[in-house]
């Protein structure tokens, strides 16, 4: 090791360790590069240190792009987050190991094995943890693994919710069946549509948008299904409808429960007999499309009241994906924003490292009644006002840390749940957690499961991805008990 890297800038690790001999001239950097397998080291705080070119080969992110983000995130794996290897090396300072999947730049779905070494100082205190990843992808002996190709349509998730939907649409795309996409606003209800076509033989063929909401009543039926010269005043030409515009294709209605009841009638009858019939024309026209609807409505609401066919609605749920609203989604939301916060760095030209933890928290709690599309705004509204190299709480809307909800904990607590009393758990420890260490930022998280959960041990447990036995041990640990 008498060489450093030529394309990379030596770096000095941001922990401490022994003065000497050898540590007055190895290169750590170099250190990682001469190793042929994925290594990344990770500091403290688990944020990523530095990271060898063998790591970006396997996930697709380059060391530049990753420094100073949480590992969690980066690794995007199956692993949870408060229980991974990583952690459980720094917490526990003993080596581990476990078997998951990651998810590479790609969006594709890639076996591992992780290797986790605590790193001590001299005083023997672990600082800084080294991850290695096996590429089992490799390994013919084992079954292989479901892989989910979605680049470029930023559908990013590891939560089980969305992982059932994204590993369910390579299947539903090789099907003619219509499919209904419901969600809330801005859950990414056109991005699933665009990607259930990419994925589908008909994606060669047209992809055709239409907003039944955003288009008049009395245009909306020459829109779909066209018009012949002189079916009303000012149709100097014949115009085809989106129908035959998307023939062979995907024809995707966004917002389908705002279409009339009159056009529902007539969309029912072309899912039928698979034809269109133009204003003012005398015959009708074949149409070969794969419909997608979409909705933030309760269609069968709609139904009782009378608003929406209960026969077109049978029609049109043949496939149905339901997508969560990002509150149910947990850990998404951070990857969401680190996902964002990339994009528009990027973008903007400026060099942000990531979220301080006060900021985290207040993205993490706050309730986003409009979803994906909101925090997108919030994180470009971040990155766009930050002048520092991480987006503090400040940087953050207003309106995001006055509305973030808080627990309430002066409701009565069921006697079978009330294992701990809130009132009697020590003053969780605030501020930046970079001045924390890693016992000290378990135990904060610890303290929060239980006062967001009021006292209930089983579902603290659940909400922390461990299982009660490790909860309880965890809390006698750091005296929370």
């Amino acid at each position: 090791m008498n060489g450093k890297n030529p394309d990379k800038t030596p770096k000095s690790p941001a922990f401490p360790r022994e003065e000497g001999p050898l540590s007055s001239i190895l290169d750590l950097h170099a250190v990682l590069e001469g190793m042929p397998i994925a290594a990344v080291i990770l500091d403290k705080q688990l944020r990523v240190h530095m990271a060898n070119r063998a790591f970006e080969a396997l996930t697709g992110y380059a060391e530049e792009r990753i420094c100073g983000l949480l590992g969690y995130y980066v690794f995007r794996s199956s692993f949870h987050r408060y229980d991974w290897p990583v952690a459980s090396a720094l917490s526990d300072g003993s080596s581990c190991k476990d078997e998951g999947d990651i998810i590479n730049l790609s969006r594709q779905r890639v076996p591992v094995r992780l290797h986790a070494h605590p790193l001590p100082n001299s005083e023997g205190e672990t600082v800084a943890v080294l991850a290695v990843l096996e590429d089992l992808s490799r390994d013919e002996s084992l079954p292989a693994q479901d892989s989910i190709e979605m680049s470029g349509s930023e559908i990013i998730g590891h939560s089980p919710s969305m992982l059932k939907v994204l590993k369910s649409l390579p299947i539903l795309a090789q099907t003619d069946s219509t499919v209904l996409v419901t969600g809330e606003t801005g859950t990414g209800k056109d991005l699933i549509a665009a990607v259930i076509h990419k994925l589908s033989t008909r994606n060669a063929g047209a992809y055709v948008k239409v907003n039944c909401g955003a288009l008049p009543e009395n245009l909306m039926e020459s829109e779909l299904f066209g018009h012949k010269r002189g079916a009303f005043t000012g149709a100097d030409r014949d115009k085809p409808g989106r129908f035959q515009l998307a023939d062979g294709g995907t024809l995707y209605l966004t917002e389908i429960g705002d279409l009339p009841l009159a056009l529902q009638v007539k969309l029912l009858t072309v899912l039928d007999d698979r034809e269109v019939s133009p204003l003012g024309g005398t015959r009708n026209i074949s149409t070969d499309v794969r419909l997608i609807t979409a909705t933030h409505r309760d269609l069968e609401f709609m139904t009782n009241k009378g608003l929406f066919r209960r026969d077109l609605l049978y029609r049109l749920k043949v496939i149905r994906i339901d997508l969560p609203p990002l509150r149910e989604r947990g850990d998404d939301v951070l990857l969401l924003a680190s996902h964002f916060l990339i994009r528009f760095k990027n973008k903007l030209g400026k060099d942000i490292k990531g979220f301080s933890d006060k900021a985290e928290f207040h993205l993490r709690n706050y309730q986003y009644p409009g979803n994906v599309r909101e925090l997108m705004n919030i994180i470009e509204y971040a990155v766009s006002i930050c002048d520092g190299s991480r987006i503090e709480i400040g940087d953050l809307p207003d309106y995001l840390k006055e509305e973030r909800q808080t627990v309430d904990i002066s409701e009565e607590i069921p006697e079978r749940d009330k294992t701990l009393a809130t009132d009697a758990l020590p003053p969780i420890p605030h501020g930046n957690n970079e001045n924390l260490d890693w016992q000290q930022i378990e135990r904060r998280m610890i303290a929060e499961a239980l006062i967001a959960t009021r006292g209930n041990r089983a579902k603290a447990a659940a909400k922390l991805g461990w299982a009660r036995a490790t909860l309880w041990r965890k809390m006698k640990k750091h005296g929370l008990q």
